[in-house]
């Protein structure tokens, strides 16, 4: 495919919830402690939303910040692709919510579940798209409310999640910036591994699926772990090759914010020099799809890169889904 085609960001933004929940705020819910959870995860805050907060009102700030730093009108965009597990509703997509609160009159719009990996999978999809020329200009969101599928009770769980969102505006380049390679993957066997049981056709909603919190996320963290690492150093190894580039290359590498031990163990795999990684899941807490767009924005933002720079970034996520991408500003 035509290279002088690829997407490149042309703008970045996030938004996320004024409410923080620390971890001292967990230990009066939970059977936990502070450092419990800063041992196991690395998290100490993670922002959450206020009861009846829709997805869709994250979505579209983070969208609007991200329009915006493009340098472009709501109208200029003609596709809005959002990742989520926790839209307003199981339909329409969230993303024609997000059109409407926008006011992005031409553009196509529908929502992506790839869980954590869903941002990376609309970057291929996107890119794809402005390569072919079906589309130019394409607003691409990660956006989650974790909280609202969380068990309060369970504290191996609900200390892990924060709600956010991070979005891209995605155009045409016809210089060396932009989207070099994406690569994603997947594999159903381990399903059963992180997954969300209720409300779908399996489980519809009932009050003995209710009483039996079946539209909590159920998680087994030891396994996630493990495939965690292997597949995001292996899906970055392939990105690294497609793209010509080693990973003393890149400027700096995004990894999912998962768990702070998920995050070491990756930059331990491939090698990361001081520096080369980035963190901020200890103020955030895992934010699934939100994750690396927020993570992309704050960095850019506070100077950690900037235009010309060569970024990869990498995730892993329920499915089992990966993915990973090399991108230069």
């Amino acid at each position: 495919m035509d290279n002088s085609t690829r997407a490149m960001i042309l703008g970045t933004g996030r938004s996320i919830p004024e409410k923080i929940l620390t971890n001292a705020d967990l230990e009066k819910m939970v059977d936990t402690n502070d450092a419990w959870i800063v041992e196991r995860s690395g998290i100490r805050t993670r922002h959450i939303v206020e009861p009846g907060t829709p997805l869709s009102s994250l979505a579209a700030a983070a969208g609007k910040q991200a329009i915006e730093d493009a340098g472009l009108a709501v109208t200029d965009i003609d596709l809005i692709i959002l990742a989520t597990v926790t839209g307003d509703m199981k339909f329409p997509a969230t993303a024609c919510f997000v059109q409407t609160l926008l006011g992005a009159e031409n553009a196509a719009a529908f929502d992506i579940s790839a869980a954590c990996s869903g941002f990376l999978y609309g970057m291929q999809l996107a890119d794809s798209l402005i390569r072919t020329g079906t589309h130019r200009n394409i607003l691409l969101i990660g956006g989650e409310v974790l909280t609202s599928m969380v068990n309060w009770e369970d504290r191996n769980t609900c200390v892990l999640f924060g709600d956010g969102a991070g979005a891209v505006v995605l155009g045409p380049s016809q210089q060396d910036r932009g989207i070099l390679t994406t690569q994603i993957g997947a594999d159903g066997n381990h399903s059963k591994l992180l997954y969300n049981p209720g409300c779908g056709s399996i489980n519809p909603p009932t009050p003995e699926n209710a009483r039996d919190k079946l539209h909590t996320l159920r998680m087994e963290g030891r396994e996630v772990f493990r495939h965690a690492v292997v597949c995001m150093s292996r899906s970055m190894k392939k990105s690294l090759k497609a793209a010509g580039v080693a990973i003393e290359d890149l400027d700096l590498v995004i990894s999912h914010q998962a768990n702070l031990r998920i995050i070491e163990a990756l930059a331990k795999r491939l090698k990361l020099t001081e520096g080369q990684g980035y963190v901020n899941v200890d103020r955030y807490g895992n934010t699934s799809a939100a994750s690396i767009p927020i993570a992309l924005d704050e960095a850019r933002r506070n100077g950690r890169i900037g235009e010309g720079d060569m970024v990869g970034l990498v995730t892993f996520g329920a499915g089992f889904t990966w993915g990973s991408s090399i991108v230069r500003l």
